[in-house]
Order: structure tokens, then sequence, then C-alpha cells
């Protein structure tokens, strides 16, 4: 494992020795994000959800925040659930797996590698067991539209290597790659969409000058590009303007190939700046709603109170991972555990509309979705 990657492994390891999480135990309500369908770069302030126009009808805009005077407006109402979501037993104050991917190696050898194979494995189970994939720029702003009694799962891979993307000479996605199998694995499991986020560098996927062909195919694809930084670098030892110019030249690689901005970003190693306001935004360069760590256990729901849109946490996918950790904190142990406490784990209700939960479990609804919210 690379050196950083051990180090950002022996910090999560220290927060989960002083009682932050443990499988057995429960994991907790951690931490997740807002996504930038809102302000342009330049706005400068934290985005705080989509823009109108860009929420399904009656859909979870991210919206301001409450007003910091309680007399402003009346405090809404939560209405009864549907009988659909009370038939599936719909959570959506649930926890979502976000998934870590990098290299797709046909020789897997590195510890963080998955072969093809096991990336087929590791999404037909998905599959099998009644996820259904969203973007992390969909899960950030709370655009969470699968069928009713399904469960969200988020796929990221980071670093753009070959193996998540590659066209051959007709244009088609190569079968070996992430892309490839994800679209073979959704078509044998109808329902499951294939969408994921790619996390990329200077060079994505090594596509040279192929690089603005292959990312609008995947963005025409309902694929998302998010930015994971120029170089790769660690935003923990760098200054403000250092962490600033990372991002920013990043970002304007990839609106120069894809014409559009990015919406969330990925700290490299999970290492985050001295201030995770650098990285946040700068004014005229990017603007983001969601930011993801590394990490060990599945997200809180995006309508939960504790959801922090620059916080979000990750599962590593299992790999060759040697540390005893990985059989308690990667995505076979946290897959196994959302499946044996099904309380725990987001069920949609199935509208887009709506954030539906039992009586018992509504304690956690943010104020800013309390509108939305169906009790049952």
């Amino acid at each position: 494992m690379p050196p950083l990657h051990k180090l950002a492994g022996v910090l999560i390891v220290l927060a989960v020795i002083v009682g932050l999480v443990a499988p057995d135990a429960g994991p907790e309500r951690d931490a997740a994000a807002t996504s930038r369908d809102g302000p342009a770069p330049g706005d400068g302030a934290r985005a705080g959800g989509a823009t109108p126009g860009r929420t399904p009808t009656g859909g979870r805009s991210g919206g301001p925040g409450p007003s910091a005077s309680p007399s402003a407006s009346p405090v809404p109402t939560i209405g009864a659930a549907s009988a659909v979501a009370r038939q599936v037993r719909a959570y959506e104050l649930g926890q979502i797996p976000v998934i870590m991917y990098h290299r797709i190696a046909a020789d897997g050898a590195a510890s963080l590698d998955r072969t093809p194979d096991e990336l087929r494995d590791e999404l037909t189970r998905l599959a099998e067991e009644g996820y259904a994939p969203i973007t992390a720029a969909e899960f950030a702003r709370g655009r969470i539209d699968v069928p009713a009694g399904r469960h969200p799962v988020v796929l990221t891979f980071d670093d753009g290597t070959p193996g998540h993307f590659a066209l051959d000479e007709r244009g088609v996605p190569r079968p070996d790659t992430a892309v490839g199998v994800l679209l073979d694995v959704a078509r044998r499991h109808p329902g499951f969409r294939p969408v994921a986020t790619f996390y990329v560098n200077d060079d994505p996927f090594r596509l040279g000058d192929r690089a603005a062909d292959g990312l609008r195919w995947l963005l025409r694809n309902g694929f998302e590009i998010g930015n994971h930084t120029l170089t790769h670098a660690d935003l923990s030892r760098l200054s403000k303007d250092e962490v600033q110019k990372e991002i920013a030249e990043d970002e304007e690689r990839i609106l120069a190939l894809t014409g559009t901005h990015t919406t969330t970003l990925a700290y490299p190693f999970g290492s985050v700046p001295r201030r995770s306001s650098w990285a946040r935004s700068k004014e005229g360069a990017y603007a983001f709603q969601g930011i993801f760590l590394a990490g060990w256990r599945p997200s809180v729901s995006p309508f939960h109170r504790d959801f922090d849109p620059e916080s979000i946490m990750r599962i590593r996918s299992e790999g060759k991972i040697k540390e005893n950790d990985c059989r308690r904190f990667c995505s076979q142990a946290w897959l196994e555990w959302l499946r044996d406490h099904p309380e725990e784990r987001y069920v949609s209700d199935g509208d887009p509309g709506t954030v539906a939960f039992p009586e018992a479990r509504g304690e956690g609804l943010a104020d800013r979705y309390r509108g939305l919210g169906r009790v049952y």
C-alpha cells in the first residue's frame, strides 16, 4: 500500500480505537454531502442545493438552510407516508454505502486493485441485494430517485486510470474496464442503473488527445466526472494557494475537455487541507457541493441532520488489502452488516419528492427537509 494511504489508514484506525465506530456495534451515522447543481464558480458561498429547474418536480432541492429567525416562516408539517412507503418499510434517513475503487487491472497486484472479475462479482452482489447506483453528485444534493424498496449505492473510482474507461476502435467502452463491466452487469440485472463517478487528474484515463471525446461520452451516458486535483497532491501538506492551484487547474482542464464544471471533489489519499474552506470553493474557479474522504464506513443519508457536505465517508472495496482492519471496515464487511441490519439501511419509498421514515425513526430528519418528511 502506498505510504500516504497507510497514513490515512492509521489515522482512521486511531479514530476507531477511541470508539468512533465498529460494525458489530453498529456504524455511527456519519457525515455526507450536498453537491453542486447550484452556484457556479465565483458565487463563493457554500453550495446548498440544486438550481431551479434541475431538481425533479417536487424533488429534494438542497435550498437554503433554516432561517436564522424562527418566526420568519411557519414550521412545515410532516405528512403521512404513502401506502407504498409503508409496504416497503421505507427509511430514507438510513445509511448509504459509497464505495471507493482504485485501479481495475487484470493482474490485481497492488493492495487497492480489483480485477475485472472481482469488480463484476461485487457489482453483481449489489444488484442481487437490491442496490441501485446513483452518482456522487445526485447523492450529495439529495436527488435520490430509485425504485421503492431499493437501496442507493454510490460507486466512485479514483485517479482516472485506463482500467476505469477506454474506448475501442469503434468508440465503444472496452469490456474489461470498469465502465464495460458495469454496463454488462446492468444488462444482466434490469433496474441496476449503470452509473458511477470518476475522480480524475491531469490526464484522464490516459486518453491523451481522445480525452475530450471520452469524457463527453461518459457525461452523455449518465456518468459523472469529479475533481481529484491536478497531480494527486496531498492537500494536507500544502498552503492555501497551493491547495487552490491544484484544484483550480484540474477544474480548468476538465472544463476545457467537457464544457462543464464538476460538482464533487474527492481528496487524494483522503488528506484534508488545514482549512476545508480552501477546497470548498474559490471565486471564479470552482465551488463544490460535495467533498468525499477516504473512509471506513457508510455515509449518513443526505436528509439526516448529521449530513456534512464537506466530509462524506466512503468504504474501500476489498482489493488485496493486507491489514486486518479490512475484515471489519471494507466493502464486504459493511455490505454484510447492512444486510444483517436492514433497519439501518436506506430504503427508498420510490418518490424522489418525499423523505419517508417510520414514526419512531424521524428524530434525525434535517430541519430543511421537514416539509418533505412523510411518516408512517
